[in-house]
């Protein structure tokens, strides 16, 4: 698919990939941005309009509390007020009897002229000889059916919250109800403080979003706004889910718009019942500015995406016309026309391009110029080449001859009985047929080994008891593989140079260990040894460029190895006069040929 749109891409012109490029590469990181810087602007805005609204609420909650705790601080008292126990349990004879209780109790009227909070106090009583003044009240049968009333008498004291209506102005409002008991009478009433309306709406008159005090049964009580009041939260087609909720923040759909909606309970002392805060706001209102400036961002970006592919066009319109220039030239060139030489019209890329383009035009007439002068030179070099073929192939024939005579010589000499000669040419044999199988492959540590044996046996044939061999070999490096060759050259070293002028006993040490992730090698010799002068010498020949036919074969290990290896790796020599010398390697386990 990558591939498909790779080739498809190719064969856009030039022109219109970068008007492509500055399209994608401008736009998409720009739409990117401003889509991030959207989300983020409009949460930033609904958050703080989250934070001011519960900050209102709190606001709201503490102003309500502070209204209705008058209401809580009259009933309290009433409570406890024998003069008001002893005008509702008395049996008045005469209304002018009733009519002078009345006023010589005018408690209610004080509360109600002190505290404008109170719009209305009235009590409801089972008592015949009570007159219903808008104070007392005689309990009737409407009265005992009303929920207020039922859930008053089940209370047990307690008081309960209700939006009812006063009988006095007609108009609902939010109630404290209690039921106050008269033991000493075995009677009781209910007691009805009605909260102002109107002082509760003036609490909420700044509030900047719309903001409701609701009781448990969504009735709105006050509200910021005149025509939500008497009505229900299933009135605003709150989600059903929504209007139960106690506390808390929610989305939710209310006159048809996306809406936040703050919501805080409101449970007063000694209250069954309580009252809820809930405020809400458009999300639409809110992210209208952020909205607004989004929109003025977009215009911005889409007017400087239409310049900057204007001027984008323009400049590929100059490198298309000045590449397709070249292009012609390039054409002229491909059919052998040499004299397209290209004008230089700047200093970059393309007029480096056309630069070489000349310079690549003077470099092929050289090169054909060249091609016609040695022309004569190549038909000589291909008659030696065949010449040379014909020797090679006449030269393969030498070794199986050889290896055929020698396998001859040990026949004859182990027919005669003469075992010794017989194994010295076998080993002679499978050494030089060894050494010319070898290529460039690495072979296994104890196949060298063999080569190494081999030839240590021929020379004890030659020197009998001044020489003998010693092989030490850690088992786990048999199968580790190494440059062929690597080894042999230097005991032939050891043999020749350590122990040729050596009279006495010579032992030649082969040893092979692993070291860590390395095989090391080692060869000694007891032989007359070098002092540091002729090591320093030996060392300096080793790394020398110079063709030196003095120590060749130590000469070509060292090199193959830092060849094959890299250039820390390579022989080590120690010598000491009269004591021999050990020559040593490393060879990483596992390491590839870097040649």
């Amino acid at each position: 698919m990558f591939r498909l749109i790779m080739r498809k891409t190719n064969d856009i012109k030039l022109r219109h990939k970068l008007v492509l490029s500055i399209v994608f590469v401008m736009m998409i990181p720009v739409m990117m941005v401003g889509i991030f810087l959207t989300v983020e602007l409009r949460q930033m805005a609904l958050n703080d309009a989250t934070k001011q609204t519960l900050n209102n609420v709190e606001r709201v909650q503490k102003q309500t509390l502070e209204i209705i705790n008058v209401a809580l601080d009259i009933s309290t008292r009433l409570l406890f007020d024998n003069r008001l126990k002893a005008l509702a349990n008395t049996s008045h004879e005469t209304v002018y009897d009733v009519v002078k209780a009345y006023q010589e109790y005018p408690d209610i009227r004080d509360n109600i002229r002190l505290n404008k909070q109170i719009s209305n106090i009235r009590l409801y009583m089972d008592n015949p000889t009570l007159i219903n003044n808008w104070e007392f009240f005689q309990i009737d049968k409407k009265t005992e059916e009303a929920p207020w009333f039922k859930s008053a008498v089940d209370g047990k004291g307690m008081i309960n919250w209700y939006y009812i209506e006063d009988e006095r102005t007609q108009h609902k409002e939010l109630s404290l109800i209690r039921k106050i008991d008269f033991l000493e009478y075995h009677t009781f009433g209910i007691l009805v403080i009605n909260v102002s309306g109107s002082y509760l709406n003036s609490s909420l008159s700044l509030e900047p979003f719309e903001t409701m005090i609701v009781d448990d049964n969504n009735n709105i009580v006050s509200a910021n706004r005149g025509s939500l009041i008497g009505k229900t939260l299933e009135d605003l087609n709150f989600d059903s889910s929504v209007s139960v909720m106690e506390k808390g923040t929610y989305e939710s759909v209310v006159d048809g718009e996306r809406s936040r909606i703050v919501i805080d309970k409101l449970q007063p002392d000694s209250s069954l019942s309580g009252l809820r805060i809930v405020s809400v706001f458009s999300i639409a209102s809110i992210v209208k500015d952020a909205n607004r400036i989004n929109q003025a961002a977009l215009t911005v970006i889409i007017i400087s995406l239409l310049v900057a592919i204007v001027l984008i066009y323009v400049v590929s319109m100059l490198l298309s016309n000045r590449l397709l220039r070249l292009s012609k030239h390039i054409s002229k060139l491909a059919v052998g026309n040499l004299n397209a030489v290209l004008e230089i019209d700047g200093k970059d890329e393309i007029a480096q391009i056309s630069r070489q383009f000349n310079s690549m035009i003077g470099n092929i007439k050289e090169l054909m110029n060249e091609v016609q002068a040695t022309q004569i030179q190549k038909n000589q070099l291909e008659i030696k080449q065949n010449e040379i073929k014909f020797k090679m192939l006449a030269s393969q024939i030498n070794p199986h001859f050889l290896f055929n005579a020698l396998e001859s010589i040990r026949m004859k000499a182990h027919l005669k009985g003469d075992n010794e000669i017989s194994i010295v040419v076998k080993n002679l044999g499978r050494l030089m047929r060894s050494s010319l199988n070898v290529g460039s492959k690495k072979i296994p540590l104890q196949n060298e080994l063999e080569m190494v044996r081999y030839y240590l046996e021929i020379q004890q044939f030659r020197y009998g008891d001044r020489v003998s061999f010693n092989l030490s070999i850690d088992p786990r490096s048999q199968q580790v593989e190494i440059p062929p060759l690597i080894i042999q050259p230097l005991v032939e070293n050891a043999v020749i140079h350590g122990l040729e002028n050596r009279m006495e006993h010579g032992i030649v040490s082969i040893k092979a260990y692993i070291v860590g992730e390395e095989l090391r090698i080692e060869v000694l010799d007891n032989g007359q040894g070098m002092d540091q002068r002729k090591v320093n010498e030996l060392v300096g020949l080793l790394n020398s460029t110079e063709d030196d036919h003095n120590h060749i074969g130590m000469r070509n290990v060292h090199h193959r190895l830092q060849l094959s290896y890299g250039i820390q790796y390579g022989l080590n020599i120690h010598s000491q006069p009269n004591k021999g010398t050990k020559i040593e390697f490393c060879i990483p386990i596992g390491g590839s040929l870097l040649v």
